[in-house]
């Protein structure tokens, strides 16, 4: 493989990777670089590369096969069927994390407003889902990141999500005296010593949106704390965790004092999210 071939079409661009990286990731390095779709490379295998583009592709296969995930070197991810601007300063959206929206939307009223929060916004993506799903919605966004809420702004235009308030916030901070619907977060849940930090993306990801504590549990333990005081009656907690935090979870919530605690699987199975609703709930309008 080599940047100086006179002559490189995108099928031999493709071809020349494949002990490198995975053919996925190259198709989609390669899709950045032309700015095509994939149906666009299968139809035009024999498309020749100019030269600046070959050298273009070629270094960021050399960064994917060090290790740099595909998001970051092509500067954005899908997720819940919206394109999110991503940089290093924030978490890569992930798939399982969909579930949360899931869920929030079944608890968001289509029909009259209503207030969410999102702590932990990062990229913005679970706020901004949310508010495009729920345009009657208010959603307020926090991250302790000023990093991170300048790509959660970005996105936020760029989705044209209106409904949508960025507030660079440690958790609560920012929001005293205020009361939502529905909380929700993505919060860190690995444990400090997690061997999983130093593989894979989790390596160019930052470290505090990924880890807490000993036991991956310290921001949780914060949020279903303090929860309860920023929630009206009846209102819902959301939260999505590791793989083995279910019981953890919900342990926490109902001694914090929620109802109808639970815990739902993602599509793999792994119980993903949990939650619980402040108690003595009345008869909601929304």
């Amino acid at each position: 493989m080599s940047p100086s071939l006179p002559q490189t079409t995108i099928a031999q661009a493709l071809q020349q990777t494949r002990p490198d990286i995975d053919a996925t990731d190259a198709r989609m390095l390669l899709q950045s670089v032309l700015n095509v779709s994939h149906a666009h490379l299968i139809a035009h295998p024999g498309q020749e590369l100019a030269p600046e583009q070959a050298q273009q592709f070629y270094s960021l296969v050399a960064r994917r096969a060090a290790g740099e995930p595909v998001a970051y070197l092509v500067g954005e991810r899908e997720f819940y069927s919206l394109n999110f601007k991503v940089t290093p300063a924030v978490l890569i959206p992930r798939p399982e994390t969909e579930l949360l929206v899931d869920l929030a939307l079944e608890r968001v009223s289509t029909e009259c407003p209503c207030k969410v929060l999102d702590l932990g916004t990062g990229s913005g993506a679970v706020a901004i889902a949310i508010a495009k799903h729920r345009p009657l919605a208010s959603i307020t966004a926090v991250d302790s990141s000023v990093a991170a809420m300048v790509i959660a702004r970005v996105n936020a235009e760029h989705l044209v999500a209106t409904n949508v308030r960025m507030l660079a916030s440690d958790w609560f901070s920012e929001v005293a005296g205020e009361e939502f619907d529905l909380i929700v977060s993505n919060p860190p849940y690995v444990a400090d010593g997690d061997p999983h930090l130093k593989q894979g993306d989790l390596r160019f990801e930052p470290h505090t949106a990924l880890a807490a504590g000993s036991d991956g549990l310290d921001c949780i333990r914060h949020i279903v704390t303090a929860a309860p005081a920023h929630l009206i009656t009846g209102g819902w907690l959301l939260l999505e965790h590791g793989y083995d935090q279910a019981a953890a979870c919900r342990q926490l919530l109902s001694k914090a004092g929620f109802d109808e605690v639970f815990s739902h699987p993602d599509l793999a199975g792994t119980m993903r999210v949990s939650g619980g609703k402040r108690q003595n709930s009345p008869t909601q309008s929304c």
